[in-house]
């Protein structure tokens, strides 16, 4: 499938979790869902005057998008880490550790396969609970929260925790041949993945986390590896929320096999090494869970939050700002606002300490945002939020003005 970077993607099918499988092998004759970057291999063998071309099943009409997407290389090294370690990627396909440590692909592609078959043993129990939709996860996870002996516990390790797993704000300033606007491709290129896969909300909040926290303790991060370090986020962050998360082959193939099985493990095992292992990052998609299971809202208004609150993913430097919680808590204003006239309930006041005069510059940048999003190129959330599983709220007009400011 074309790869556009200035309009949304046609509709594609959708892969059932129960044939993905079949699918894979079926649909290798189709053109795919790709980024639109070539592996160094592929770059090596085609001269420049075909440098336009990504592969036989992709291509961005964007020229300035294509020399971002399109561009080799220009050192031996991809990825350069700081703070604890240092982590280098060489050609040769080995890690190189500051301290003089190194793992082949094929040794962390054991290691990777052995997970992935202990996930699969020790949940071989719960295929009934694998095949609920979203919503009737969503609400599993909203009896859990309400618990009102545990809520307040709840929210108080959430808030203590947003802290820790912040990406920094301006990270990308360290990384010279990445742009805000490739982030936000890249971004919206894992929505549709998400869509594909029928994935979860908060795995899609979770990879973009993981992303943005990579890219903050890292610098120097090559054009033509983006793609690689937004799978392999998508990647562990499927491992850890979904039950039965997508198995390599399927990673490998939505890049069109740009990458290699071997690339993506290692990339994998780097990320993970540079998070320190620490997944559990509070997102504000849990926040806003947490906040409509205390005080209950109807379907369009709980939809159109998570629609706002997705929207924000898309801007680093409006939005890192903030925390999950202060932005879950703008999304929530913002959605009740839009529906009923409503704002930020005493209920939720209580637990959250937040006034309004907190939540309002968040909120104005997420009306904003809002109130642009149907001029965006990048399209893939709203196209999301239309459907009826969504309550078409994509189809809302947002409020001219926030007039209660």
């Amino acid at each position: 499938m074309n790869f556009n970077t200035n309009a949304h993607c046609g509709s594609k099918e959708n892969i059932q979790p129960s044939s993905k499988i079949e699918a894979l092998h079926v649909q290798q004759a189709k053109q795919r869902t790709v980024l639109g970057v070539l592996s160094e291999n592929e770059q090596r063998g085609r001269s420049l005057s075909q440098g336009s071309q990504f592969s036989k099943h992709s291509s961005i009409s964007d020229s300035s998008q294509l020399t971002f997407l399109g561009c080799p290389s220009s050192s031996g090294y991809d990825v350069y880490v700081e703070e604890a370690c240092e982590v280098v990627l060489v050609a040769s396909g080995q890690e190189v550790v500051s301290d003089g440590y190194y793992l082949d692909a094929e040794t962390a592609a054991l290691q990777n396969e052995g997970l992935r078959l202990l996930l699969e043993l020790s949940s071989s129990s719960c295929q009934d609970a694998s095949m609920q939709s979203e919503q009737e996860e969503s609400l599993m996870l909203e009896e859990v929260l309400c618990v009102s002996e545990y809520s307040e516990d709840i929210h108080r390790h959430l808030r203590e925790s947003e802290m820790k797993f912040r990406p920094r704000p301006g990270y990308l300033e360290k990384h010279p041949e990445i742009t805000n606007d490739m982030r936000v491709i890249l971004v919206d290129w894992l929505v549709e993945v998400i869509q594909e896969y029928k994935l979860r909300s908060e795995t899609l909040h979770l990879a973009v986390n993981y992303l943005d926290r990579f890219l903050s303790c890292t610098a120097y991060v090559k054009r033509g590896k983006l793609q690689l370090v937004g799978t392999a986020a998508l990647l562990i962050a499927a491992k850890y929320e979904e039950i039965f998360p997508p198995e390599l082959n399927e990673f490998v193939y939505i890049t069109d096999s740009t990458y290699t099985k071997k690339q993506l493990v290692r990339m994998e095992h780097v990320f993970l090494r540079v998070l320190a292992f620490k997944m559990a990052a509070p997102t504000t998609n849990q926040f806003l869970r947490l906040f409509m299971s205390i005080h209950s809202v109807c379907a369009k208004m709980e939809n159109l939050a998570l629609y706002v609150a997705e929207l924000s993913l898309l801007e680093i430097d409006l939005f890192l700002q903030y925390t999950p919680s202060i932005v879950a808590a703008g999304a929530y204003c913002l959605a009740t606002y839009t529906v009923n006239k409503s704002l930020w309930p005493d209920s939720l006041h209580a637990l959250t300490g937040y006034t309004m005069a907190e939540i309002v510059p968040c909120m104005t940048d997420l009306h904003k945002l809002y109130i642009n999003a149907e001029s965006r190129p990048q399209q893939a959330i709203r196209e999301k939020y239309k459907s009826s599983k969504y309550c078409h709220v994509s189809w809302i007009t947002p409020p001219a003005a926030l007039t209660f400011l």
